[in-house]
């Protein structure tokens, strides 16, 4: 969980993926195991641990879209106990003007430009071959220009964890985590507010697993005290909750072909005074290639600090008011999936391996937080004559159907493509910022292989396609398509050279709104990273 929530969203730019080891994603509710807000999905990011003595690396890109130089570099080093990764980023961009300053009907007529700094480290101590310390810290600087103001992010995280393994069986981790992220508006490099925005989260987190035969049995524990003070609530207050969990999982293998996993979680959260029990039941059963999954989940999400206590003047346009007597939100979810791999052999330049996955799923929401007309909202109070409050509502349903299919040859070749329906029944999801496509796929084309000892080649075509949006909105997009050539080169195994033309057929959009496709036509980037200690290595 991030700090910094804005319109239902976070700053991505926080993320650094030079220290990223790997990104799984979890479809469906998982508020079983992840707890708040895992109504619908989870992407889990997971950072690298290197093993090798040391290592170093700097890389470099240009992308000409917005003139965005990105340099960075990662460290890290193993000496005896001790294991540290430093990682290190910085992005300049200058202001896209995206349609004429007179278009009336676009929403956005410009992305703005800025910087950003990035650092992180994570040091490991292995107390002894039982026992290990993970510390972690990190600083992010983002700074938004535009014409007449800036603004300021910025956010300070750190944490420390001890992994224990008290027997071959038997695992425990404690963490404590700190995360605050505040935003700041500048003008003439002076501060409109004393305190624009800060959200400050601590949280300690308890985790036991039990493995006996195949099967495993995990519990553990929350506690999160979330802090928000902002100019945006009434007086500019600051506000609290406290929320705490206690949840548990058995992982049970009865037999080679069947594996059934069963959660249980329950949370309390104090500002709303609100109990959320959810709990999930997934099987699956697999032979000759083929496996089935069946998969219920229940999802939740507590109303925010903000969503329950905002009192928000937009720039003399519309008033939003929080809802301190809203539910929680609540989704139950069903999804079957059949999937399929094998390997086609004897064929050639095409023997290789496959594999195929179809889902259907379907997810019904209780409950919904969204925003509605301030029913009684007065005009004439010298506010805005618009206003609107967070509210809870049913009837939204949401189901669709995801289709997979990838193939590897052994000589190089990859093929891949991805094709979702998505059907929205009842109350509409949509808003001006998020609309709901029915038809989206994405496909890829590459060939990667080593062609030599010292050089190895990767080339891509990809793209991706967006149906019209079924929205109640008037003002939309309509269907378009992507398409993208990467050419990436190793020489050596140690220096990385990327090319990348983006938007290959030069679409541009009519008109720009929150959900279009923020592209002026085709663009380039290069990229180069270096990785020193192969360099080294090599002589």
């Amino acid at each position: 969980r991030l700090a910094g929530e804005t319109m239902d969203n976070v700053d991505y730019s926080r993320l650094n993926l030079d220290n990223v080891g790997r990104i799984e994603i979890v479809k469906g509710a998982a508020s079983a195991l992840y707890g708040a807000s895992a109504v619908a999905g989870v992407i889990n990011i997971i950072s690298r641990e290197n093993s090798e003595p040391w290592t170093a690396n700097v890389n470099t890109r240009y992308n000409d879209f917005n003139k965005e130089w990105r340099h960075g570099g990662s460290f890290s080093f193993n000496a005896g106990k001790w294991n540290s990764q430093t990682s290190i980023q910085r992005t300049t961009s200058d202001e896209v003007q995206l349609t004429s300053p007179f278009d009336t009907e676009s929403n956005i007529l410009h992305i703005y430009g800025g910087e950003t700094f990035n650092v992180k480290e994570r040091l490991t101590y292995k107390l002894s071959d039982k026992i290990k310390l993970i510390g972690r810290g990190g600083y992010f600087n983002r700074i938004s220009k535009r014409s007449n103001y800036d603004d300021h992010y910025m956010d300070y995280s750190a944490g420390l964890k001890t992994v224990m393994n008290l027997s071959e069986n038997d695992n425990l981790e404690i963490s404590y985590g700190f995360d605050q992220y505040d935003k700041a508006r500048y003008v003439n490099d002076e501060r409109t507010h004393d305190h624009d925005y800060t959200n400050r989260q601590n949280t300690v987190r308890a985790l036991y697993s039990h493995i006996f035969g195949k099967n495993t049995l995990t519990v553990g524990a929350d506690f999160l005290n979330d802090y928000l003070t902002t100019y945006q609530f009434e007086d500019n207050e600051s506000k609290n909750q406290n929320s705490c969990d206690a949840f548990a999982q058995f992982d049970y293998n009865p037999l080679q072909w069947l594996n059934i996993v069963a959660s249980l979680r329950h949370d309390y959260f104090s500002a709303s005074s609100q109990h959320a029990t959810t709990g999930r039941l997934a099987l699956m059963t697999k032979w000759k290639g083929f496996s089935i999954r069946a998969n219920y989940a229940g999802g939740f999400r507590a109303p925010t600090l903000k969503e329950m206590y905002m009192n928000f003047d937009m720039a003399g346009m519309q008033m939003i008011y929080g809802n301190p007597d809203l539910k929680p939100e609540k989704s139950d979810n069903y999804n079957l999936a059949l999937e399929h791999t094998g390997r086609v052999k004897n064929a050639g330049f095409f023997t290789g391996q496959y594999s195929l996955t179809l889902m259907g799923y379907y997810n019904k929401y209780d409950k919904r937080i969204t925003t509605e007309d301030y029913a009684d909202y007065t005009p004439g109070t010298g506010q805005p004559d618009v206003a609107s409050r967070y509210c809870n509502e049913d009837g939204v349903e949401v189901s669709g159907i995801d289709f997979s299919a990838q193939y590897r040859s052994d000589m190089g070749l990859g093929v891949k493509l991805d094709y979702s329906y998505l059907h929205v029944g009842g109350r509409s999801v949509d808003s001006q910022f998020s609309q709901p496509r029915p038809h989206s796929a994405t496909w890829r084309l590459d060939y990667d292989r080593q062609l030599c000892s010292f050089y190895r080649i990767n080339a891509a075509l990809s793209g991706r396609y967006l149906s019209s949006p079924d929205t109640n909105i008037e003002k939309h997009d309509s269907s378009y398509q992507l398409w993208k050539f990467t050419l990436q080169q190793r020489f050596l195994d140690a220096v990385n050279l990327n090319f990348t033309v983006d938007n290959l057929f030069d679409y541009t959009p009519e008109k720009y709104y929150w959900s279009s496709a923020m592209t002026t036509g085709r663009t380039f980037s290069v990229g180069l990273s270096v990785d020193i200690d192969r360099i080294v290595n090599l002589f």
